[in-house]
């Protein structure tokens, strides 16, 4: 059994980022999914890159822009997000708020190219 507020983890510094932070939420015997707690500071970004594996994110609050693929998103509190594996996306928080959001992911290998353009 496990019940532990969001809070109580540690959010670490989300690498070639600005202003973004990550706290893993899901116990680490848990051999199937993750959840992780993702954080943007008003004016905070994550530059565009690809996953190998789909992620499902849902709004806990704030707005930002995320652009998916082609498609861009004024993605707020409540949003559901789905992201394909293999599809470009990033985040900037642009609406003068912070921005977060869980994101569900798979314990499958991954990688992270950016993308450059």
């Amino acid at each position: 059994m496990f019940c532990k507020n969001s809070i109580d983890f540690e959010a670490n510094e989300i690498p070639k980022t600005v202003n973004a932070k990550i706290a893993v939420l899901t116990p680490s015997e848990d051999k199937d999914f993750i959840v992780r707690k993702v954080s943007l500071e008003n004016g905070g970004s994550m530059p565009n890159h690809i996953n190998e594996i789909q992620h499902q994110q849902y709004v806990l609050k704030g707005e930002a822009k995320v652009i998916i693929g082609t498609e861009v998103y004024h993605a707020k509190e409540g949003d559901f997000l789905y992201i394909p594996a293999g599809v470009s996306h990033m985040y900037e928080a642009c609406y003068n708020s912070e921005y977060e959001f869980l994101c569900m992911i798979t314990t499958k290998d991954d990688e992270i190219k950016l993308v450059t353009e």
